[in-house]
């Protein structure tokens, strides 16, 4: 994995990719309820949490020396049909998609050692409000045709995975068919394994739950053309709880998303096991998700390895049928 950017001061420039095809503008960040903009105080009146990261795996934990439980291994997962290597060296990965603000803090570290992996190279990526990915647009939502619009169904928005379709399986790596490139990032892990990124909650397309897709890179080297080398010892999805999906279902624009939802045990990705298996810790204020949502998981990995999202197959589904576009 390489990168190129232009420096901006201290830090890295905002939109510039190490492919000179990829040509994105600097679109602003289009946040429902927060102006564009993510507010000092978006949080301010958070009323309580959901999600799993923040409890204590059920066996192989241990603490550091300041109380802090160390993880267990999080779980690998397939990368899926749309990652692309684009590395766009920022934090901030909105560009123009609508959505309800997110803030998604991680923090990644050795799970044999519980010691933070600093000077990572974090890779997130995931889908917009109508369930579609940059770089497949001509894919329509999650590969299953155009983005929904019009009236949103009545009732719980939940469905079982299809009987198929693009992408279906392993979801098998397929090539981009324009240059967008939003919703899409690469930032490096601080001295304590922190890195954070500012995008939206995403939303969901047939045949998955909400979800956003990670890599993990290390022994590589940042210089003045970006992340260099180096090797892959993480591929996972972070995962949403029900109560949360639920609330941005009827905030615009997800309220005009009117696919067919699997909800999160429905899944045919996520191994049920909490933190572990990528569920976020998420807080937000519970009279008003589009105030902004606080997402945060502790990834542990194992730095020595590589896995590349080729390697591990999907989790058996909750269905007979087989799975969607991962």
């Amino acid at each position: 994995m390489t990168a190129k950017q232009e420096p901006q001061g201290p830090q890295y420039a905002s939109g510039l990719t190490r492919r000179e095809v990829v040509v994105a503008g600097a679109g602003g960040v289009a946040a429902v309820a927060l102006g564009g903009a993510f507010a000092a105080n978006a949080f301010a009146g958070e009323s309580g949490e959901s999600g799993e990261s923040g409890k204590r795996s059920e066996s192989g934990d241990r603490s550091t020396g300041d109380g802090e439980v160390c993880y267990r291994l999080t779980s690998e997962a397939v990368e899926g049909p749309y990652y692309i290597d684009a590395d766009k060296i920022r934090r901030n990965i909105t560009e123009d998609r609508e959505g309800i603000a997110l803030l998604l803090a991680l923090k990644v570290i050795d799970s044999e050692t519980c010691r933070p992996v600093r000077d990572a190279a974090v890779d997130i990526w995931h889908c917009d409000a109508s369930g579609v990915y940059s770089g497949y647009e001509d894919q329509g939502s999650g590969g299953g045709g155009p983005a929904p619009t019009g009236e949103p169904p009545t009732g719980t928005p939940t469905g079982a995975p299809p009987s198929g379709g693009p992408g279906g399986g392993g979801g098998g790596h397929q090539e981009p068919t324009d240059d967008s490139r939003y919703l899409r990032g690469t930032w490096r892990t601080d001295r304590h394994g922190h890195v954070t990124f500012k995008t939206v909650f995403p939303g969901w397309y047939r045949g998955r739950c909400v979800h956003i897709h990670v890599k993990v890179h290390v022994d590589g080297e940042w210089t003045d053309a970006g992340y260099e080398g180096g090797h892959t010892c993480h591929t996972g999805q972070f995962f949403f709880d029900e109560e949360s999906v639920l609330a941005s279902a009827g905030v615009v624009p997800y309220s005009a998303n009117t696919t067919e939802r699997t909800t999160l045990s429905e899944d045919t990705v996520y191994d049920r096991s909490g933190s572990q298996g990528g569920l976020l810790r998420l807080r937000y204020d519970r009279r008003d998700i589009a105030e902004g949502v606080h997402g945060s998981i502790t990834v542990g990995v194992d730095p020595d390895t590589t896995h590349d999202g080729q390697d591990t197959p999907p989790q058996p589904s909750a269905s007979a049928s087989p799975p969607a576009p991962v």
